[in-house]
């Protein structure tokens, strides 16, 4: 309903906007105009469906002045119409359609499975990968009785399912016989001897892909016409002589040429010299399938049991084609005229020779699997054609006529004579009798009625009809200009209803059947259809040759010619040669054409230059050997010959291959190949093009035959230019009965092709042998034929293209994370830069790099780290050769499965004979070694695979990196130490400094001191530390870490709020989750110019609060450090966050410390500190610092260790 509304929505902007533009302009005579609403409405509605659509355009260009005025940009609203209408917005009724039948086909699937899983109970696992294992060994026959077959149809699955089997042959005994018995198998399984690792043409070939020309049907046990036994010897040999594989060749042969001799008989007159050539051709050939049929009908029986002669379908059709030819050998030429049309049945022989082909069995059985399930859609269809009949029926019986004097509307007055003038030309009159006639298609009746709107659904010739329907009157009286508008909602809704949704549903359908009977051979496969094409890409992917070559003046012009910047300039000259081949016009000036010759002759000049240079550097056996370098030489070849032929024969148009240089474009196509997008694009193309000669050898067999019952039945229409069957349009050869045909498949005016094909209007032409004693050579066969032929082409074998095209083209909407075979290319190129010369082995230590070079997601990418994907070659696990080399496939194959988790999981042995039965169900010559190579067998778990080798170089790089970070604790430990002390010994410097900077700053530079320690120092809390160490601090300081100060500045005072405490440091306030309180310092007081009680110290950086600890947590930094220093020193006062900061900078520049290194320093101080003074603080109403006087060793120790985890270094 929303589609419903977004097409109503469309029509109705599109209709407003073409009023706009085109309203009034167009003539009154133009029944397709804009100039009010509704008419409007109906021509937007005609180009939507696309009859007729550019009629209209060209009127609408005409209207603002014609081509070669501004007025050709309205072509820009009816290109914009078509393109969005008919392209878009009416291909989502199709995939709308294709979409729900999908999912109901998946729904009933699903239903059907757990049914099935609900009656068998289900098998364990076990049991099934045993019998996968069995059926991988031991020849796989029920794999193959299900997946290589002949199509049986039997009527009792017909009638249930709707669905053709597949089944094998059987006879009495119930022995069933496998289909791909032959030499080629047998040769491969033998084949272990110790050469290539790929021998050629043993490449991996589907199931499907091989052929059954070596099956042998054996005798059936029972007697031939109750004469000849099962032993007897002369139906032994009969049946010898029909399984014998030249006798088979010579019936195909036989049967080719027949069939072409068919296509090769005169249709207007029988006794020719030629027909007669070709009757003698025919008796031979129908003597040859008679003793064919004699043969199969002596060595298998006739009918009566199970395995007999006519027991097959396609036996049946030969026993009529030979049985019709019989017949009409014994009648006279004419006589029989319809056994010569039965004749034509013998081209369906080619089905049972082409049916060795799995690709065409599979169209062809989409073909009557899709004719066998439509008949609910056709019967629906039938049924609302039927009910638009009646209705049409009710609205336009008997009101299709007309006098052709458009003056007269009664046929009482359609009397006489006119005059009329030829092609308006008044000066030309002409005289005509008047006639009453009916309008070729109506609805007089029901089956008229029906045969109109049949026409109508295929939009051919409707506009025509509806606008004559628009004028009905009454009955049997002529038309009125728009005397019934409204009648047009009648035609809307049958399109929309029929066209619309009807003929996309059985479009749809047919898609559907195609996709699923093409996965019915993998029903039981645990692959995908990702995964196989994958698969297959991997096991028949060959490395490239890349020429390298060796001389060092030759690999310059080799780098040059292969350089991108080289590639984009030739780019960029193609695409100036192909728009200077696009200036020429009529009419154009001779220096004009003069300039374009020399713009010829210099683009001549740099691709022959391109050649010469190319040449140089690959050599002409590297440089012919790719197809596009071959491609520029024949192109520039012949822009030479055009140039020296246009020298010599100036002015000759005789001989020109000027557009050759156009495909010089082409190269284009190669150098855009290199982006993502396109190279998905061609890869898709590619493979729906290789799909596609299945369906085009149907559709090409459907022609056959309809052009050779064609040429029978009206090749003796006399050719008028009045009716359609003319010089150019009719069926008096084969070719032009085929031209025809492919018309009528276009859909374009195939109507009027059929009108003209009946009677009495198609007269016989004058050589033809019934002239003139026919009336008529038209036949009513043409309702049939032309019906048929449009049904199966248009709405039913055309469509397997685009079920072809849909079925590869989902790589486009897919998401690009999913590997598909679209990126395996990249692979093969890039192996080639390590590979040269294609011997398909790398060293594996290239193989990270290689990989890295790879995009995802088949390769690991360039920012994939080094030891990641190591940890993917050990999962990847190729076999790794005694030279440290590895296989190109193998490489290819493990890329594949890691990245599609093919049989990955659980134990890796069984995973893989798992992997080797389906690779040798579904690729049956699979050659053993290459198996052996992508998936090793059980049994050779000594030998050495890519994964061992990295598992064993990562367990290496593990303990190195473990050791590595053991050395740097260790280091860390003793250089933490070290600072320890460095700092301690600056401390003391700035313990000593002390005094003098008070004096310095407070500006009394007079006072003396009395005392070498006063007493403020005395009753410091890290005065015991310092003086504990000071006679280890003063040998270990050097001369050069002695440190000197500058006197402060004395505007640097002591930032204080009215609270007396100073305001938080940056690092504070940015940190608080970091502060701990310093219960230590609360005893210090402000009277010497101490900080204040309640000063929190900062804690390392790096050390979150989350991190328990056993004992009380001492934590610290270098401006906390030496801020009590200087309050220590009496300088609290002046302690602002600035002169601490700067202050803490200037002791760690003088040490040589980092800031980090530095806090860690006044951490280990502080801790000491406090672990000093805890066991005089401890008591009850301080349990922390009784927790932190149990071990100040172990408390660096862990913190030191915390601190290795946390910091970066």
């Amino acid at each position: 309903m929303s589609l419903l509304v977004i097409l109503f929505l469309f029509i109705f902007i599109f209709t407003l906007l073409g009023m706009q533009i085109f309203g009034g302009k167009f003539t009154s005579e133009q029944r397709s105009n804009f100039n009010s609403f509704w008419a409007a409405l109906l021509t937007v509605f005609q180009i939507l469906t696309g009859e007729d659509w550019n009629v209209v355009m060209y009127d609408g260009i005409r209207a603002y002045g014609g081509v070669a005025t501004p007025g050709i940009i309205a072509c820009v609203y009816f290109i914009i119409l078509f393109i969005c209408g008919n392209y878009i917005l009416l291909n989502v009724f199709l995939a709308i359609a294709v979409d729900n039948l999908a999912d109901a086909d998946a729904l009933g699937d699903a239903e059907e499975e757990e049914g099935k899983e609900g009656e068998e109970g289900g098998e364990g696992d076990e049991g099934e990968r045993e019998r996968i294992k069995m059926e991988g060994e031991d020849g796989m026959e029920a794999e193959e009785k299900t997946a290589l077959n002949h199509i049986a149809l039997r009527d009792g699955d017909a009638a249930s399912h709707a669905k053709v089997h597949l089944e094998m042959d059987e006879d009495d005994d119930g022995e069933k016989y496998d289909d791909y018995e032959g030499d080629d198998l047998g040769e491969e399984e033998e084949d272990d001897g110790d050469g290539e690792e790929r021998p050629q043409g043993m490449r991996p070939r589907r199931a499907s892909q091989l052929s059954t020309a070596n099956k042998v049907k054996p005798l059936p046990p029972y007697s031939s016409f109750f004469i000849f036994s099962h032993t007897n010897r002369f139906r032994v040999f009969c049946h010898a002589i029909c399984n014998h594989s030249l006798f088979s060749n010579v019936i195909l042969v036989c049967i080719l040429i027949s069939s072409g001799m068919l296509a090769a008989e005169d249709p207007l007159r029988s006794d020719s010299q030629r027909n007669t050539i070709l009757n003698y051709f025919d008796i031979f050939f129908t003597s040859v399938f008679t003793v064919e049929i004699f043969l199969k009908v002596v060595s298998y029986g006739f009918i009566l049991h199970k395995g007999a002669f006519l027991r097959s379908a396609f036996n049946g059709l030969d026993l009529l084609v030979v049985a019709v030819s019989l017949i009409s050998f014994s009648f006279k030429d004419g006589a029989i005229s319809v056994v010569k049309i039965l004749r034509v049945l013998r081209v369906l022989r080619p089905l049972r020779a082409i049916n060795r082909a799995k690709g065409l069995k599979h169209v062809v059985q989409c073909v009557i699997v899709a004719i066998k399930t439509i008949g609910n859609i056709m019967l629906v269809t039938c049924l609302l054609e039927f009910m638009f009949a009646v209705i049409g029926v009710q609205l336009f019986k008997g009101k299709f006529f007309r006098c052709n004097d458009r003056s007269k509307i009664l046929e009482s007055d359609c009397r006489g004579q006119f005059i009329v003038y030829h092609d308006g030309d008044i000066t030309k009159p002409m005289v005509e009798k008047r006639v009453w006639e009916k309008n070729a298609f109506h609805f007089d009746n029901v089956a008229k009625a029906m045969l109109t709107l049949f026409t109508v659904s295929t939009f051919e010739g409707w506009p025509g009809l509806l606008y004559v329907s628009i004028d009905s009157n009454s009955e049997d009286v002529g038309p009125l200009h728009n005397y019934r508008p409204m009648v047009a909602v009648y035609y809307i809704i049958y399109i929309i209803i029929i066209a619309f949704f009807m003929v996309n549903i059985f479009v749809g359908f047919v898609i559907v059947t195609f996709q699923s009977e093409g996965e019915q051979e993998y029903k039981n496969c645990c692959l995908d259809k990702n995964q196989r094409n994958c698969i297959e890409f991997a096991l028949k992917a060959k490395p490239v040759r890349r020429y390298i070559p060796k001389n060092r003046f030759q690999y310059k012009i080799w780098w040059f010619v292969t350089s991108q910047p080289f590639e984009y300039a030739i780019f960029v000259l193609i695409m100036l040669n192909t728009v200077s081949l696009a200036m020429k016009f009529r009419g154009e000036p001779e220096i004009y054409t003069h300039a374009l010759d020399i713009l010829n002759l210099i683009f001549t000049a740099v691709f022959a230059l391109e050649f010469v240079l190319k040449i140089m550097a690959f050599r002409f056996k590297y440089y012919f050997g790719d197809a596009w370098n071959v491609f520029d030489f024949v192109i520039v070849l012949g822009s030479f010959i055009d140039i020296v032929y246009s020298e010599v024969n100036p002015g000759s148009n005789l001989f020109s291959i000027n557009f050759f240089r156009l495909f010089r474009v082409m190269r284009l196509v190669k150098l855009l190949s290199k982006g993502e997008g396109i190279r998905t694009l061609l890869w898709t193309f590619i493979k729906s093009f290789q799909a596609l000669p299945y369906v085009a050898l149907l559709i090409l067999l459907l022609f056959f035959i309809y052009g050779v019952v064609g040429m029978q039945v009206f090749g003796k229409i006399a050719l008028d230019y009045e009716t359609q069957i003319h010089r150019h349009n009719n069926f008096q050869t084969f070719f032009q009965a085929v031209m025809v045909l492919f018309r009528s498949a276009t859909g374009e005016a195939w109507q009027e092709i059929m009108l003209s094909c009946l009677p009495p209007d198609a007269k016989c032409d004058p050589l033809s042998e019934d002239f003139p004693n026919a009336r008529t050579c038209g036949s009513m066969v043409a309702y049939p034929y032309f019906i048929s032929f449009y049904t199966l082409c248009s709405f039913l074998i055309i469509n397997l293209f685009v079920a072809v095209i849909m079925d590869n083209f989902d790589y486009l909407t897919r998401d690009w994370s999913i590997l598909g075979p679209h990126h395996l290319d990249e692979f093969i190129t890039l192996w080639s830069e390590y590979d040269p010369d294609a011997k398909g082995r790398i060293k594996h230590l290239d193989v990270v790099t290689l990989l890295r070079k790879i995009s995802p997601p088949l390769g690991f990418g360039k920012l994939c780290p080094y030891r990641v994907a190591c940890k993917r070659l050990v999962a990847m696990n190729m076999p790794l050769n005694t030279d440290g080399t590895v296989m190109f496939n193998a490489t290819l194959f493990a890329l594949v499965r890691t990245s599609l988790r093919i049989k990955t999981e659980g134990n890796i042995d069984d995973a893989n004979e798992e992997l080797r039965a389906v690779i040798k169900k579904i690729w049956k010559r699979t050659n053993p070694k290459l198996l052996d190579q992508v998936v090793p067998p059980v049994g050779v778990e000594d030998d050495v695979t890519v994964g061992k080798f990295y598992a064993t170089f990562l367990i290496q790089d593990y303990f190195r990196r473990f050791k590595k970070k053991k050395q740097e604790i260790k280091e860390q430990i003793d250089k933490d130490s070290a600072n320890t002390v460095t700092l301690q010994a600056g401390l003391r410097t700035l313990h000593e400094a002390g005094p003098e900077l008070k004096r310095a700053i407070s500006g009394n530079l007079d006072e003396m001191r009395d005392d070498d320690i006063p007493t403020h120092r005395m009753g410091n809390i890290l005065h015991p530390v310092i003086l504990k160490v000071n006679n280890q601090i003063m040998n270990m300081i050097s001369p050069t870490n002695s440190l000197s100060y500058s006197p402060a500045h004395s505007n640097e005072k002591t930032a204080l709020n009215h609270t007396g405490h100073r305001p938080p440091t940056p690092l504070e306030s940015k940190q608080m989750q970091y502060l701990t309180p310093d219960y230590h310092a609360t005893s210090l007081s402000e009277s010497n110019g101490s900080l204040p009680g309640d000063r929190h110290s900062h804690s390392v950086p790096s050390s979150p609060r989350s991190v328990s600890r056993p004992y009380s947590e001492v934590v610290g930094s270098a401006e906390s450090l030496v801020g009590r220093v200087l309050a220590d020193q009496g300088l609290g006062k002046y302690c602002d966050p600035e002169f601490v900061r700067t202050t803490s900078r200037e002791i760690a520049e003088a040490l040589e410390m980092t800031t980090e290194e530095m806090d860690r320093a006044a951490h280990n101080i502080l801790s000491a500190s406090q672990q000093e003074l805890a066991p005089e603080d401890a008591s009850p109403e301080h349990p922390q610092l009784q927790r932190a006087s149990r071990g100040p060793s172990r408390q660096q120790k862990q913190d030191l260790s915390y601190y290795d985890h946390q910091s970066p270094l």
